[in-house]
């Protein structure tokens, strides 16, 4: 008795310091989630159609990503992203917009299940910026974001 008792405590605590790490979330959007100060908007000295159609590509270069949808009218692209492991969909909505002379990037991850996503939709807003950093340097060799690294 005294081996399960020990064993369960053990399970409960390994299971606390693996959930730790993360906050019980299951959307992040650029900056509106306070949990995740570094995941904030993109600014690209670019015309929408550039930064549009380098969105395109980030999502299409991205493993266990898929298009579902886009609207260059709107600035709009929706794609579904899939974890590693058990292949949990995950909703991705990213709007190119023009503003003061720039373009700005905004991205929403969403689960569809849980209410705790262990990171990974902050994760995904990660790898679209760092595929969207390399579509936006293009030919010329040099980044043209000023957003964060």
């Amino acid at each position: 008795m005294i081996a399960v008792t020990v064993a369960v405590l053990f399970l409960a605590a390994a299971a606390f310091l693996f959930l730790a790490p993360w906050p019980l979330l299951n959307v992040v959007e650029t900056g509106k989630t306070p949990e995740y100060p570094d995941v904030t908007p993109r600014f690209y000295q670019a015309t929408t159609e550039r930064a549009f159609d380098a969105a395109l590509h980030a999502v299409n270069r991205l493993p266990r990503w898929a298009l579902v949808a886009y609207q260059p009218e709107k600035g709009e692209i929706r794609a579904e992203a899939r974890t590693r492991l058990f292949r949990f969909a995950d909703d991705v909505l990213i709007r190119v917009e023009a503003q003061n002379g720039e373009v700005v990037v905004q991205v929403r991850s969403a689960s569809r299940i849980g209410k705790g996503d262990f990171g990974q939709n902050a994760r995904n807003i990660r790898a679209f910026f760092d595929e969207l950093d390399r579509q936006m340097r293009g030919s010329s060799g040099h980044p043209e974001s000023n957003g964060a690294p």
